[in-house]
């Protein structure tokens, strides 16, 4: 944990399990100049970098004064170059980038693609009737004690938890009961290039929309409502802000994270849970041989401004969690990188990664509590990034191989259910037309109606991606409990610092096994994906302090913060 530090680009989802739809609307021009973002030195006045810009050949369009970052507009092939050589700016990253039509999908996203539709939903909580009507199959939520905890903290509406994502499909009853259009904001304006033709004329999805899934999938493991209808989340009665950082096509910029952190930090939210890295690179170096001088300079330029909204975020009350990836390593002794840049396709290149000069982002960033992923046994997801550097915590994510020798093994069960778009559903030829499962998809997908007509859609998922809600969640139950009045913006608030050490105080610890190596070699996995756990019981590379307990959470009386 001592790395924890920095943070990075533009960014990447990790862990969605389902297929992605393609968007559809009217097509726009694509720009007639390059945009960029420019990150200043640190202690350099706004008006000194933006001279530095002008002289470098950009137009600033918009900046974010609070952590050094400029929107800039130029025409000027070497403006990049030119940035990166000034003493005021550290470097630039470029927004436009063209990078063809293919969502970003992961290796764990491809292998759950690949499952067949018919596969047995086997799992089951085992809860009785009287919560949400699919509350049986989250297996989720009994690991974490939610279904206990709620008789005792359901979450309070004043504790506001961001999903900075794709969006967020507030047509879904679940997620709509919980949702704040006031304070959502979309700081991803569709990129044609990227995500294909705009859904609407201005490029800027209407918040309550999500039109890649994920931060759907996401914000229903966190808060849906426990309403008698569809599925209920880890804390159901906190309000949802829709934080869309992530491209219609799934990847994160550097721009949007980083104003959609330092707006959390503005608007008083209590917690953001982020669940994806920033792309183009997987590992973000400050001086990598294998980059050019210009990508060093943006990578730089990266870890500098994500660093500084994060802490903006940190200082200003905002509680952030993050996914540790799905690239099964050891994240404090990476292997080489193979994969970067993600974009534009045909560039990536091998990169040796130094540990000390390189950072996956934002997780590896200052005051982010990373989350490792595990399945219904309570064993490491084979994908799950681990190590005592990074690690918090552990919590449901979903691990099809789970339970081998038994019924469940590579079920879809093994997966975590929740909120899922209707339109891509039906993109993928899984829903109908008429709003009906598709026979054959009957065991993945499901559908759920209230009393009035309004109908939820659900499908499964899996990844870190799907672990760091259910953390983010209990985060949310923690300030919920034991949050004071806040004085300047209304509702609760707690320290994150007093959040984060309760949560892992609280977290059920999982001592090494022995062996102490981990193999997946009986699910078929080569030895790359051995994980060896080292530490104690209270904290390992595997399982961090624990998986995170919501009823312990919120029975367990709050300490004063114990500075580490």
């Amino acid at each position: 944990m001592s790395r924890r530090f920095i943070a990075g680009s533009a960014a990447t989802v990790t862990g969605l399990a389902l297929v992605l739809a393609v968007p559809v609307g009217a097509a726009t021009a694509a720009p007639t100049s390059a945009e960029y973002t420019v990150v200043a030195e640190d202690g350099i006045s706004v008006a000194a970098a933006k001279a530095a810009i002008t002289a470098a050949g950009g137009t600033v369009i918009a900046s974010n004064d609070g952590v050094g970052t400029f929107t800039v507009s130029t025409g000027a092939a070497d403006f990049a170059a030119k940035a990166a050589a000034s003493p005021a700016l550290i470097g630039a990253s470029n927004n436009d980038r063209a990078i063809g039509r293919a969502p970003k999908r992961d290796l764990v996203e491809q292998e759950s693609l690949l499952a067949p539709a018919t596969t047995s939903d086997a799992r089951s909580s085992g809860r009785g009737p009287a919560l949400d009507p699919l509350d049986d199959k989250l297996w989720g939520l009994d690991m974490v004690r939610s279904d206990d905890a709620r008789r005792v903290e359901p979450g309070d509406r004043g504790v506001t938890v961001g999903i900075l994502d794709t969006g967020l499909d507030a047509s879904n009853p679940d997620l709509g009961a919980n949702f704040s259009q006031q304070l959502s904001r979309n700081f991803a304006p569709d990129i044609p290039e990227v995500d294909g033709p705009c859904e609407v004329e201005s490029c800027l999805d209407p918040v309550g929309t999500d039109d890649y899934g994920h931060g759907t999938h996401v914000a229903g493991s966190v808060g849906a409502a426990a309403d008698g209808n569809g599925i209920s989340g880890v804390a159901p009665n906190v309000t949802l802000v829709e934080l869309k950082g992530g491209q219609d096509s799934g990847y994160f910029f550097l721009r949007s994270v980083v104003n959609a952190l330092t707006y959390a930090g503005d608007a008083g939210l209590d917690v953001v849970n982020m669940s994806f890295y920033i792309d183009p690179w997987a590992f973000n170096c400050l001086n990598n041989p294998a980059d050019s001088a210009a990508e060093q300079a943006e990578q730089r330029a990266t870890v500098t401004a994500v660093r500084r909204a994060l802490t903006y975020a940190h200082n200003r009350g905002v509680t952030l969690v993050g996914a540790l990836g799905n690239n099964h390593e050891d994240l404090g002794a990476p292997r080489p990188d193979t994969s970067s840049p993600n974009y534009p396709g045909g560039t990536e290149r091998p990169r040796v990664i130094d540990n000390a000069t390189c950072w996956d982002l934002p997780v590896e960033g200052p005051f982010v509590i990373g989350v490792s992923a595990v399945g219904p046994s309570g064993r490491k997801a084979d994908y799950s990034n681990w190590g005592t550097e990074q690690i918090s915590v552990a919590a449901p994510g979903g691990f099809t191989l789970d339970g081998f020798g038994t019924p469940t093994f590579n079920t879809a069960g093994n997966r975590i259910l929740s909120a899922y778009p209707l339109k891509l559903l039906q993109a993928q030829g899984r829903v109908d037309a008429d709003g009906n499962v598709v026979a054959g998809f009957e065991n993945v997908v499901f559908k759920d109606c209230t009393e009035a007509g309004a109908c939820g859609y659900y499908a499964y998922a899996q990844g870190t991606s799907m672990a760091a809600p259910h953390a983010a969640g209990v985060a949310a139950l923690i300030v919920s409990k034991f949050g004071t009045a806040d004085r300047r913006r209304g509702g609760l608030t707690l320290a994150p610092n007093l959040v984060e050490q309760h949560l892992y105080r609280t977290a059920a610890e999982r001592a090494c096994p022995t062996p102490a190596l981990i193999s997946y070699a009986q699910e078929g996995r080569p030895a790359e994906y051995d994980a060896l756990c080292t530490g104690t019981t209270n904290f390992n590379s595997i399982w961090g302090y624990g998986i995170v307990d919501a009823y312990s959470a919120v029975t367990t009386p709050l300490k004063p913060w114990v500075r580490p």
